[in-house]
């Protein structure tokens, strides 16, 4: 189902033996326009810790719950590779959660049923591989936070034409299938939805997404409907 992806933050995560925390933020690719990681904030249980959990650890969310269960125990979450929320999460430290998680850095396909993942029972290893790796400081230019870049402005061909309001995702595959785009300030009055493959590209100094399409086009895009 296509919802809003920051309809997830505060989703509680329940592992396997107990609550862990809630969604505090989503990692995403601007490249691939896919969610990377689930950002964690596990107060009270490990205090001011913040963790990152990949989507295929993720059942299906109970919306009425507004919970994930999840298929770790709160013991294997708790060994898992510290991370610093304030500094961008490196393509080091990429390789050590998917070595300690057990799945691979880069993935595709669906989670419910797909075969492309490592994940799944027995699949995950305490194992200190990821230990060994050589230290990097580099961040993954394509990695980006969710609560970040809402309400970036969208720049048109031909101008400003409203800001980020949200990403619409699909919760099986989590694609990120639309750009959620707030026109009223413009004087068109509604939200649209536009493919990030219209895209062109991102100016993080400028705090703008650059589209490819004028303003006329943007404004004439599909509106966006809740779900029910």
């Amino acid at each position: 189902m296509q919802r809003r992806a920051s309809a997830y933050n505060g989703y509680t995560i329940e592992a396997t033996d107990g609550y862990v925390g809630t969604v505090s933020d989503i990692l995403f690719e601007d490249d691939n326009w896919k969610l990377r990681w689930f950002v964690i904030d596990t107060g009270p249980w490990l205090a001011t810790r913040k963790i990152l959990i990949h989507p295929s650890a993720l059942e299906r969310p109970d919306i009425a719950q507004r919970a994930f269960p999840v298929a770790l125990t709160k013991a294997k979450i708790e060994k898992s590779p510290e991370i610093r929320t304030d500094a961008p999460v490196s393509r080091q430290m990429d390789s050590r959660l998917s070595d300690y998680y057990g799945f691979a850095p880069t993935w595709g396909g669906g989670f419910y049923g797909g075969t492309e993942l490592a994940f799944g029972g027995g699949a995950m290893s305490d194992g200190p591989g990821w230990q060994n790796r050589a230290p990097s400081e580099a961040g993954d230019p394509h990695l980006r936070s969710l609560v970040e870049v809402i309400g970036y402005h969208i720049r048109a061909l031909d101008g400003n034409v409203g800001h980020l309001e949200d990403f619409v995702v699909d919760d099986e595959t989590w694609k990120i299938d639309y750009a959620l785009v707030d026109t009223k300030n413009w004087g068109f009055g509604h939200h649209v939805l536009v493919s990030p493959a219209e895209i062109e590209a991102v100016d993080w100094g400028d705090r703008c997404f650059r589209l490819n399409l004028t303003r006329y086009k943007i404004k004439s895009s599909p509106s966006w409907q809740e779900p029910t």
